[in-house]
């Protein structure tokens, strides 16, 4: 018997579950990436980065920023990034599941509370497992369930610091977080609220800045920032009070074992803030084409969310990779998502909307997607 046999085994029980993954080439229209605004292959990106090495920006950092690995393009980023969203301060890591890993497995202590919405990311789960306070699921985007939650839990002699977690725009599902309602949560409980602004970032908010702009610079309030959805780089910036970048520079083991990120992508990440402020008609042209969306692909059973976020829960695995297969085979790129990303019985196709499509395009997918399902 092989040494890997139970591995190999593993495998084929997903398989025969229609929930094997594998590695595939782009093709077809983009209905699947993050790329919102269209500026992963933008003119103002290259050019920024053409700029950059001309000027001696290295494409690698050499090592962890404690290290010789931090860069003035590091610091630079994090000055820009901090005075954008209007937080005190900024910190950039190499990937927004390594920063909300590190994030959610070093600030909370033994003795804190972290109460999470149900349906939070996988990153923020694995922040958990690393940390050492206790952790709660609330019920998804039920602010009442968090107050009670914590109440719960000081009622069974619960006494140290209580962590509220959340995503501001939830990258399955495309809906948002009643961000104000739970900042009232989080003030009624002396709670820090944690919001993974993924999804959002440069897609709502004044000048891109997210759904939690408004909250930004309170001293209860950090919030994660991708850089490498709609800002189309890589990377991440926890954004929020000074001290939370000090603790994490200094206890993050996320960060300090990590080779910090390329400096030549931190000089992107700056540029692709200046795209956010001198191009609004980008999110006016996003927001314009989810609407058209919506009304083309309603007949077909894709409730709005009012984000570029749009799924088609079918349920099943098999009819969900069935109908992927087909629309995928029409030339749009649209994936099938299943357990255990989403919840058993849920699994959909994620239909993310992108400047890389036209409403040509989505016409195209609606009639795709009807035949497919007919």
């Amino acid at each position: 018997m092989s040494i890997l046999a139970a591995h190999a085994h593993d495998l084929a029980q997903l398989a025969a579950r229609d929930r094997l993954r594998g590695l595939f080439p782009r093709a077809g229209v983009d209905f699947s990436s993050n790329d919102y605004l269209g500026l992963a292959s933008s003119d103002r990106l290259r050019d920024a980065v053409t700029e950059a090495l001309a000027r001696g920006v290295a494409v690698g950092s050499g090592g962890s920023r404690l290290l010789r690995g931090n860069d003035p393009e590091h610091d630079a980023l994090e000055a820009e990034a901090a005075a954008f969203f209007g937080s005190e301060a900024a910190l950039y890591f190499s990937s927004g599941y390594t920063a909300n890993a590190a994030l959610i497995g070093t600030l909370p202590q033994r003795g804190d509370l972290v109460v999470h919405d149900a349906l939070i990311h996988a990153s923020a789960h694995e922040g958990i497992r690393l940390g050492r306070a206790e952790a709660v699921a609330a019920a998804h985007n039920d602010p009442q369930g968090f107050d009670d939650a914590i109440g719960a839990w000081r009622a069974r002699g619960g006494t140290g610091r209580v962590w509220i977690a959340v995503e501001s725009l939830y990258s399955m599902d495309g809906d948002q977080a009643p961000l104000d309602d739970l900042a009232v949560v989080a003030a009624r409980h002396d709670a820090v609220l944690l919001i993974d602004e993924a999804h959002a970032t440069g897609v709502f908010g004044p000048n891109g800045r997210g759904l939690a702009a408004a909250l930004e610079g309170r001293e209860n309030v950090i919030t994660l920032r991708t850089c490498g959805k709609a800002l189309g780089c890589e990377g991440a910036l926890v954004c929020g009070p000074r001290v939370v970048r000090d603790f994490l520079v200094n206890r993050g083991r996320g960060f300090i074992f990590s080779t910090a990120p390329s400096p030549l992508m931190a000089s992107a990440v700056r540029a692709a803030l200046r795209i956010l402020a001198d191009e609004p008609e980008r999110r006016e042209r996003l927001h314009a084409l989810v609407e058209y969306a919506e009304r083309a692909l309603a007949p077909h059973g894709v409730a709005p969310t009012g984000s570029q976020i749009l799924p088609l829960v079918l349920g099943d695995d098999a009819t969900t990779m069935r109908v992927a297969g087909a629309v995928q085979a029409a030339g749009y790129d649209v994936r099938g998502i299943r357990p255990p990303t989403v919840p058993a019985g849920s699994s959909r196709l994620r239909i993310s909307v992108t400047l890389n499509a036209s409403t040509a395009d989505l016409d195209g997918l609606a009639r795709a997607i009807g035949a497919a399902l007919a």
